[in-house]
């Protein structure tokens, strides 16, 4: 066997392997293309080896061959080189080949031996940690957090066998993605929002995608995204395939005002009569049997305030390993804090690092990302109150990363502050207008990547802050 230094856990090194991997390259530089781009020259144990496979790629990278001379020529004056005798070293390689066929079997070894010394690493740092006490900052929830977040970049590094597809690949997903939405009666590929019209317009709330809802102060938008949470849960709890279960970050109302109104929503007992305890004698059993139905839904609510995006990444992650969460929602954008982002220098670029980091959670875990977005007071100002792109607040981040984007708009609500005198020809035309528009939302598709834009007609129940399909759609 060859020299390549102490090494002091045999157990999780395979030196035979990566010599075996390096002489093969080093033989016949096409059999790189055998091995999986996945493994890099960090995960092979000997430095000595790291260096050297990484020189074999960069030296094929740039159109050469990669033998004992070109790579002496690009390491010779490396001291790890010259320590470990290189020349000799790079010769014996070549003695050490056993076949060519090999290498996709010792690229593996390789690989998994890393990640077992990546997990004694970390479980080491986590022990030190743990029975460390010299720096009063460090409390215990933050190592918890800390180890979880190295424990996931390895679990989300260790896929073998990665990207890019061929098209031929691509396109099986694409028709297997057809196929589950064509076997489902709901024609949907995503997550369910449980609205007709939403679904059919958009397929279902698709994983890896950023939607926001927008719209000015009480159009609707908590309501709204609670019923499409509410409906997801409901779904996983009746066995569809639609359904999932969701984490709903809460970063303006409080886990038991959210809860009150889910409560309200389905009792059809306002949130206030709840809260005050104004519930009819005969409806007090049906609230507790409801209530009791509710508790079953794999809903969870975290209503901490200012919580950053690496807190909503965590915690995300968590609940999707331990529950497989399929959808997160937040309320709202605005709200979320920007964390260790320090050097940003205004708001714009602010939100712009939170959509990008909520885009990036949504690929990460695969689940659609649901997120809340205030308007700016431009709407206010025009005759016309429909929201249009521009009115984002600090919109172009926005507008860029989102792959759906939609306001809710209620003209009840700003029909209703311009009542004329009771009495008048102009009170009549009034009612009559209020009538036609009377618990109605729209619900404008103003950018979607995946297919069409328009307005979507919804029923809304001011009452019980309570969305539903129309019947006349």
């Amino acid at each position: 066997m060859l020299s390549f230094g102490a090494m002091t856990d045999v157990i999780l090194h395979n030196i035979e392997a990566e010599q075996a991997l390096l002489g093969a390259l080093i033989l016949d530089n096409s059999v790189i293309d055998n091995i999986p781009d996945t493994l890099r020259p960090y995960h092979f144990a000997a430095e000595i080896n790291s260096l050297i496979y990484d020189s074999i790629c960069k030296i094929n990278d740039i159109g050469s061959v990669a033998d004992p001379i070109t790579i002496t020529a690009y390491l010779g004056s490396n001291e790890v080189f010259q320590k470990a005798n290189g020349k000799k070293y790079l010769i014996d390689l070549l003695d050490s080949v056993i076949g060519l066929s090999n290498v996709g079997d010792y690229a593996k070894i390789i690989y998994d031996l890393y990640l077992r010394r990546q997990i004694v690493e970390i479980s080491d740092g986590a022990i030190t940690k743990a029975r460390s006490f010299d720096d009063p900052n460090e409390v215990a929830p933050s190592i918890v957090e800390s180890i979880e977040k190295d424990l996931y970049e390895l679990v989300s590094e260790s896929s073998w066998n990665g990207r890019p597809l061929s098209f031929g690949a691509a396109l099986t997903e694409s028709i297997d993605a057809a196929k589950v939405a064509y076997e489902r009666d709901s024609r949907i590929v995503g997550v369910t929002s449980g609205f007709k019209l939403i679904d059919k317009w958009l397929g279902g709330l698709h994983n890896s995608d950023l939607l926001v809802i927008a719209g000015r102060p009480s159009m609707g938008k908590t309501a709204l995204a609670t019923n499409i949470a509410f409906n997801a849960a409901k779904a996983k709890l009746n066995n569809m395939s639609e359904g999932a279960g969701v984490i709903f970050f809460s970063l303006e109302m409080s886990a038991e005002q959210l809860a009150t109104r889910i409560l309200a929503a389905e009792s059809g007992i306002t949130s206030d009569s709840i809260r005050r305890g104004e519930i009819p004698k005969n409806s007090f059993d049906k609230l507790v049997t409801i209530s009791q139905e509710l508790e079953k839904l794999e809903l969870y609510i975290d209503d901490t305030p200012s919580i950053s995006v690496n807190q909503i990444r965590s915690r995300a992650r968590k609940l999707k390993r331990k529950k497989d969460i399929g959808l997160i929602v937040i309320d709202y954008l605005q709200l979320v804090d920007v964390g260790g982002w320090r050097n940003i220098e205004n708001r714009v670029q602010e939100i712009s690092e939170i959509t990008r980091a909520l885009k990036g959670i949504a690929k990460e875990l695969n689940v659609p990302v649901l997120a809340l977005s205030q308007l700016s007071r431009a709407v206010e100002q025009r005759e016309d109150k429909k929201p249009q792109l521009s009115d984002l607040r600090e919109s172009g981040s926005i507008e860029q990363d989102a792959d759906v984007v939609m306001f809710v708009f209620r003209e009840e609500y700003y029909k209703a502050r311009k009542e004329p005198a009771e009495g008048s020809l102009e009170h009549d035309k009034w009612q009559m207008e209020m009538e036609k528009i009377y618990n109605r939302a729209e619900l404008i598709i103003a950018k979607q990547r995946h297919g069409p834009i328009g307005t979507i007609r919804l029923f809304f129940d001011g009452r019980l802050t309570r969305f539903g399909n129309l019947m006349d759609n």
